[in-house]
């Protein structure tokens, strides 16, 4: 979605749903839950860049601003989720972003979600010690 030339995404990793809008700006500054970028991910640098690659790899991204509204999961789904949500985002800019969104694998969706627990097993696969006799 686009108004004045806003961009709206949503990503997704495991539990974690993340709410991307970009803002053409100046500063190129990232929100997270209204918190700077550098105050949410903490300590967890790894994380921080894995969220923000898409904005790495695309140079006309310094050019906006970008709010996010994450929530589910823990922090490492956060952080993909956020870079999901980006690399949607930056794709509808140009068709020349989208086509190296999906070379890095950026845009697909990590389906990858926790196994329900069974009924009659203590965990989704485990089962109860067996005795022969």
């Amino acid at each position: 979605m686009t108004e004045n030339n806003i961009l709206f995404a949503t990503g997704r990793r495991k539990t974690s749903v993340a709410q991307v809008r970009l803002v053409p700006g100046t500063e190129g500054k990232v929100v997270v839950n209204g918190k700077p970028a550098d105050a949410f991910f903490g300590g967890h640098g790894r994380h921080k860049d894995a969220a923000l690659s898409p904005l790495v790899k695309v140079e006309q991204a310094k050019g906006y601003d970008v709010t996010v509204k994450v929530t589910g999961g823990g922090i490492t789904g956060q952080a993909e989720a956020i870079r999901h949500g980006l690399a949607r985002a930056l794709s509808k800019l140009e068709v020349d972003i989208k086509k190296a969104m999906r070379k890095e694998g950026y845009l697909t969706r990590d389906a990858r979600m926790v196994e329900r627990k069974k009924p009659g097993r203590p965990k989704a696969r485990k089962r109860f010690q067996y005795s022969k006799r």
